[in-house]
């Protein structure tokens, strides 16, 4: 049933598009925005999230992104050119693209603190240095759904599909505390609105370079898996395992996430 609805919007999206692949990637990328942003509202009616919400949201996002990393990018990169080499580059220029953003942009993190240069701590408002780490994190899942759409039109609305759901609670846990930071509400969830519009960005920018540059997607789509796979591993994981109070439902949001991509993508299988 998943799967003829998956093929059904696919065909829908095609002949409203006209064929046009950024049109595609548009109404791609307003659907991640429009996720995430009704993710932000929920800070119009909750004062806070329990910690073990955000841990949970977190955990499982980080499932959905280790799962999308190879199954709908790093492995159709392979698959694409019978040759591990293109994906091998692409994955070290996407790990090395994040960590340059994340030494040069200054951001703060909830849990972690200040990362970036030291001469740029005081001069912008905790607020904007918490809205730059998040768009960090959007980067890269803008730039997978945007290369899979080139590379696939179903693998793409699978990715976009799973990338929205997750981009629910994160809109939340981006605004929740924000609000409860600067005691408003309007702020925090424009800035969760902002993020949401951010990634959509990067599916637009990652869908329109590889339809120019279409024997570059191979590197593209394994420069979009270790991008995720580098946000995952560095930045996720050690934000959600902060605690050992929480450590078991830490691990099932991880694999309820896990499972969820992974039942996406057989779908097509």
């Amino acid at each position: 049933m998943l799967e003829n609805f998956i093929q059904n919007l696919a065909e829908w999206i095609l002949a409203v598009s006209n064929g046009e692949i950024i049109w595609v990637a548009f109404y791609a990328g307003l659907f991640v925005a429009i996720m995430t942003s009704l993710g932000a509202m929920v800070a119009i009616f909750a004062r806070r999230i329990p910690e073990e919400g955000v841990d949970f949201s977190l955990s499982f996002a980080a499932g959905v992104m280790i799962v999308a990393s190879f199954t709908s990018l790093i492995l159709p990169a392979i698959e694409s050119t019978d040759s591990f080499a293109p994906a091998g580059v692409g994955i070290a220029l996407g790990v090395l693209l994040i960590y340059a953003i994340d030494r040069l942009l200054p951001h703060e993190h909830l849990v972690k603190g200040y990362e970036g240069p030291k001469s740029m701590k005081n001069r912008l408002r905790k607020v904007w240095l918490l809205v730059i780490a998040v768009i960090i994190h959007n980067l890269p899942e803008g730039m997978a759904v945007g290369t899979s759409l080139v590379y696939n039109l179903e693998v793409g609305l699978v990715t976009a599909i799973a990338i929205g759901i997750q981009d629910f609670p994160e809109g939340t846990v981006v605004s929740l505390p924000l609000a409860t930071l600067q005691k408003k509400r309007l702020q925090p969830i424009l800035m969760g609105i902002l993020s949401g519009f951010a990634e959509m960005a990067m599916v637009l920018l990652g869908a329109y370079f590889f339809t120019l540059f279409s024997w570059l997607l191979p590197y593209g789509l394994g420069m979009a898996g270790g991008a995720m796979l580098y946000v995952t591993v560095k930045e996720m994981i050690p934000e959600i395992y902060k605690s050992e109070k929480s450590e078991t439902l830490v691990t099932l949001g991880f694999f309820a996430g896990f499972y969820v991509m992974l039942l996406l993508d057989s779908m097509l299988g």
